[in-house]
C-alpha cells in the first residue's frame, strides 16, 4: 500500500484509508505466529547474515548470542525479519527502526547540547509495515520482563501499555496541526526510572571520559595519546588500513552540513582503532578515529561503522537508498529522530559502506536489571510514545490512527504475539546452544 497519493486527500479520506486496511489484515490477527511459514531454519538465517563479516569475529558473535534468549534476540533480527515477512501485513508503510527492542532506545546529546532520549539504533531501518517495529518491541518487552524476573502477566501488561500508549499518541498526532506534530517533544521521559537512570549515565559520558577510557599516553615522554589495546574489543589500526580509514573522512564530509565541515576542519586525526560493538553488529567493520581540536583536552571521537543491508531488505521493494547502506541508516535516523547527531553522515572504504557518527557523546542506555518491578511498564509506555513519534514523522498518522482505532484490540493481539514470539525465540536460542556453531567451546560440544 502506498501512503502517497497523486491528489490531495481530506483527513476523513486518509482515516478511512487506514480503516479499510483492516480488511487486508484484521487487528486481532496480529496475535498469530506462523513458524511453519519459515522457508529456512533460524540457524540457517543467522549463518547467512554472517556472510561478508570478519571471519575471526564470527565465533565471538555466536558466543554473545548464546548468553541468553535476549542476547540471541538482539543478534537475530534477520530471523524475525523473515518471520514477519512470511505472513500478512497491514500494508501501511512508514520508516521503521527495524530493530526496535528495549535496549535500542537511549540517551544522547542533541545538537544544542541538551540530553534527549529516543530510538538510537538504525542499522536495520527501512520503509516497511509500521507494525513490524511494534511486534519486535512486544517480543523484546516479554523477553526483557522474563530476564528481569517479571511474571508473564506483568510482561504482557507492559506490551499492552506500550501499544495503548502508541495508539493514543497516534490519535493525538492525527488531530494536531502538521507543523506542531513535526515539532512534538515527548514530555513523559522522566516519569520512567529506567529512562532517568539512562539520562544520568549519559550526563557522565563526556568526551573527556571517553578519552580516559579508550586512550592512554604513549611510552615516550613527549608522545601523543593513542588508543589502548584491549583485545579483542579494541585494537589499534596502523599502516595502509589506517590510511584507508582516514581517507574515508573526505567523502563523509560531503554528507554533512557546511558548518559541521568547517568545525571538523579544526580537528586533526591522532589515532585509529578497530572496535567491537553491540551484538548484532559484531563481525562488521567498526573503526574509531580519535581527533584533537584545541589541544589534548579537546577530543572528538568519530565512529565509522560498516552497514550491511537491512535484515528486511530481501522481502521489500528496493528503497531510495538501497545502493548505500550507510546513507540508508543515516537518512532513516534523520527521518525518525526529533534531533540527531550533528555529525551523522556516511562514507565508503573500498566497496564497503559505512555510517559515520560521534562515538559515546553523552550516550546512555538501560540495562535489563532496570526493568524490574514497575520499571518495565513505565518504560514500555515511553517506548510506545517514541515509536509513535518516529512513525508519525515518516508516515501519515491519520492512516495509522484509522487502522488502530482505540488500540485495545491491537494491543491485546500484540501482547499474545509478544509471548508467542518470546517462546519461539527461546526455542531458537536453545537450538543455537545445542548446535556445533563456531562460538561453542569444544567442551560444550562434547
Amino acid at each position: 500500500m502506498s501512503n502517497v497519493s497523486t491528489r490531495w486527500m481530506s483527513p476523513k479520506e486518509r482515516r478511512d484509508l487506514g480503516r479499510a486496511q483492516r480488511k487486508q489484515m484484521a487487528r486481532a490477527d496480529h496475535s498469530k505466529l506462523h513458524p511453519a511459514a519459515r522457508k529456512a531454519t533460524a540457524l540457517d538465517l543467522v549463518a547467512r547474515s554472517m556472510h561478508g563479516r570478519v571471519p575471526a569475529l564470527i565465533k565471538l558473535k555466536y558466543k554473545l548470542m548464546s548468553e541468553s534468549p535476549f542476547a540471541y534476540f538482539r543478534g537475530a533480527a534477520p530471523v524475525m525479519g523473515a518471520d514477519l515477512a512470511a505472513w500478512h501485513s497491514t500494508g501501511i508503510v512508514s520508516q521503521i527502526c527495524g530493530d526496535a527492542h528495549v535496549r535500542n532506545l537511549g540517551a544522547y546529546a542533541s545538537p544544542d547540547g541538551r540530553l534527549v532520549f529516543d530510538i538510537n539504533d538504525f542499522d536495520e531501518t527501512i520503509r516497511a509495515p509500521f507494525e513490524w517495529d511494534l511486534k519486535r518491541m512486544a517480543a523484546s518487552l516479554v523477553l526483557a520482563g522474563r530476564a528481569a524476573g517479571q511474571k508473564e502477566a506483568s510482561a504482557q501488561s507492559a506490551v499492552v501499555a506500550c501499544v495503548r500508549r502508541y495508539s493514543a499518541q497516534m490519535r493525538e498526532f492525527a488531530q494536531m496541526p502538521l507543523l506542531e506534530m513535526a515539532r512534538y517533544q515527548v514530555h513523559r521521559i522522566n516519569v520512567a526510572k529506567p529512562v532517568h537512570d539512562a539520562l544520568v549515565k549519559a550526563e557522565r559520558a563526556t568526551p573527556a571520559l571517553t578519552l580516559k577510557q579508550l586512550t592512554e599516553k604513549g611510552e615516550k615522554p613527549k608522545s601523543e595519546r593513542r588508543f589502548k589495546v584491549l583485545p579483542p574489543m579494541l585494537t589499534r589500526v596502523t599502516g595502509a588500513q589506517r590510511t584507508a580509514v582516514l581517507g574515508a573522512v573526505g567523502p563523509y564530509l560531503e554528507t554533512i552540513e557546511p558548518q559541521r565541515q568547517r568545525l571538523l576542519s579544526y580537528y586533526r586525526p591522532v589515532d585509529v582503532a578497530f572496535k567491537i560493538v553491540g551484538t548484532g553488529s559484531v563481525g562488521l567493520r567498526d573503526y574509531c578515529v580519535y581527533m584533537e581540536g584545541n589541544g589534548p583536552l579537546d577530543p572528538l571521537f568519530l565512529q565509522i561503522k560498516e552497514e550491511a543491508p537491512s535484515a528486511y531488505a530481501p522481502y521489500l521493494p528496493a528503497g531510495r537508498f538501497a545502493q548505500h547502506n550507510g546513507q540508508r541508516a543515516a537518512m532513516g535516523q534523520r527521518a525518525m529522530q526529533m534531533q540527531s547527531d550533528p555529525f551523522l553522515g556516511w562514507t565508503h572504504i573500498g566497496d564497503r559502506q559505512y555510517l559515520v557518527r560521534q562515538l559515546n557523546d553523552h550516550k546512555g542506555s538501560i540495562n535489563l536489571e532496570d526493568l524490574a518491578g514497575d520499571g518495565l511498564k513505565a518504560y514500555a509506555e515511553v517506548c510506545g510514545e517514541l515509536l509513535a513519534r518516529g512513525h508519525a514523522r515518516s508516515c501519515d498518522p491519520m492512516v495509522i490512527a484509522g487502522y488502530l482505532g482505540s488500540g485495545a484490540v491491537f494491543a491485546g493481539a500484540l501482547a499474545t504475539f509478544g509471548s508467542a514470539y518470546a517462546d519461539q525465540t527461546e526455542k531458537d536460542w536453545s537450538a543455537l546452544c545445542r548446535n556445533n556453531h563456531p562460538g561453542k567451546s569444544n567442551k560444550a560440544r562434547r
